[in-house]
């Protein structure tokens, strides 16, 4: 059921306007006697009297119902079809309609000139693009009426207020599920090694294959088929993955239309339902402070496929904060929390003034856990690198580049002499530099 939130006074359409100014000109003649004067004060009278007829029927016109059809949850950056549905009323009628979406947001089809007939419903789409996460509000469709005569316009607004979660993106997700996770995995940009039956799990015996170890032969039971049979094995299942994202200033930081925190967003739900697809459990902390109210959330490994709801129900709505990540703060209570052993996955943009408190942090969490560090590269910075230096400030901005990458560099190489590696990435590697060396430790049983 559509409801009038809120109806502006009517304004005169160009009709009247045209009307209103005629008169004014002819009282020029009026004035010179060329006109009656009494004849221009009758015509101005019966103008009055017209508009104000015509306005008192525009205020009895009811407002037309409005529905929209829009899903509940939105994929950030994602656009999207929203269906709008505008009933006529008993009487013929032209409106304008302009749906209230959040401000800020890429619309395409709007505003719309409908021509109601009476007892119909006109329904028309129009595209939207979400460009931030969180909790948002559609406060109603803007309705622009014409009154019978076409001398007033009225802006009203119909409809209820709805309410709409806009989420990290998951569209990929769903075209996943129609894949085997090999395929997913490529889908994402991940190269993979081709390997057969070296997993550390037994997963079924088979006939001897051209290539197979003398390993992988089971004598008792080529002895009772009289022919060579193999295991085949499988990567062990049940391990835990755990995805720590900073939400420090750092990770505000843009490459095109997302914060680098957006992108690690994302990055973060594929190698999460990949991860689920191989059997593990896998867990979110995110930390851009001091304190537990500084950006932190904490949701304990799982290892249903559903741990995708309930990993983006715990950071849809979170923003990087304007303030320093403290990465031993975070290291200390990921600790507490994470007791089993883990992969864990950090997402950050390292610089090398956080080499010392980064290095204490990972020192403690690698007495328990198996850590990966991917930080974050802006793609500006390669293109400053590789742009041309053929005059002063192309030199300049060159040899900045070349020494903020050397000092990140330098961080890279500190982590990695206490055996953690270390991806190098822009915010478009991300995802399949994740799964890839996911797989890889998988592949190799290091956890």
């Amino acid at each position: 059921m559509s409801h009038s939130l809120h109806t502006r006074l009517p304004r005169p359409a160009p009709l009247l306007v045209g009307a209103l100014a005629l008169w004014a000109a002819s009282g020029a003649l009026a004035s010179f006697g060329w006109l009656p004067a009494r004849a221009w004060i009758c015509g101005g009278a019966g103008l009055a009297l017209i508009a104000l007829v015509d306005a008192w029927r525009l205020r009895r016109r009811a407002t037309p119902e409005v529905v929209r059809e829009i899903p509940e949850a939105l994929p950030i950056g994602i656009e999207r079809e929203v269906l709008l549905h505008v009933e006529g009323g008993p009487r013929r009628q032209r409106v304008d309609v302009h749906d209230l979406h959040p401000g800020g947001w890429e619309a395409h089809g709007l505003p719309r000139a409908l021509a109601l007939a009476p007892g119909t419903v006109s329904s028309f789409p129009y595209r939207l693009r979400p460009d931030a996460r969180g909790d948002f509000v559609f406060d109603g469709v803007q309705l622009r009426l014409l009154s019978p005569w076409r001398l007033w316009r009225q802006s009203r607004v119909a409809g209820v207020p709805q309410r709409v979660r806009v989420f990290p993106n998951f569209a990929p997700l769903a075209r996943m599920a129609l894949l085997s996770a090999e395929q997913a995995s490529r889908m994402v940009g991940a190269h993979l090694k081709r390997r057969r039956g070296e997993g550390t799990d037994f997963h079924q015996m088979r006939e001897y294959r051209v290539g197979d170890s003398l390993r992988q032969i089971d004598w008792k039971a080529t002895a009772r088929a009289r022919k060579l049979i193999s295991r085949e094995y499988q990567d062990e299942k049940n391990q835990q993955l755990v995805m720590v994202l900073d939400t420090g200033r750092r990770m505000r930081a843009r490459d095109g239309a997302l914060a680098h925190f957006d992108h690690a967003l994302d990055a973060t739900l594929v190698v999460s339902y990949l991860a689920l697809r191989q059997g593990d459990a896998v867990g979110l902390f995110t930390a851009g402070g001091a304190t537990a109210d500084d950006g932190r959330r904490w949701v304990a490994p799982q290892r249903s496929l559903g741990a995708i709801d309930t990993l983006l129900g715990a950071c849809y709505d979170l923003q990087p904060r304007a303030a320093a990540t403290d990465y031993l703060a975070a290291a200390t209570e990921l600790s507490l929390r994470q007791r089993r052993r883990a992969l864990l996955m950090l997402v950050t943009n390292l610089r090398d003034e956080d080499s010392e408190d980064l290095l204490a942090a990972v020192r403690m969490l690698h007495k328990r856990h198996l850590v990966v560090v991917a930080s974050l590269r802006e793609r500006a910075v390669d293109e400053a690198l590789e742009g041309p230096a053929d005059d002063h400030a192309g030199a300049v901005r060159a040899a900045e580049a070349a020494r903020y990458l050397a000092q990140r560099a330098a961080v890279h190489d500190a982590l990695r002499r206490h055996r953690v590696a270390v991806l190098d990435v822009t915010c478009e590697q991300l995802p399949a530099a994740l799964v890839e060396r996911y797989l890889a430790i998988k592949r190799d049983g290091l956890l």
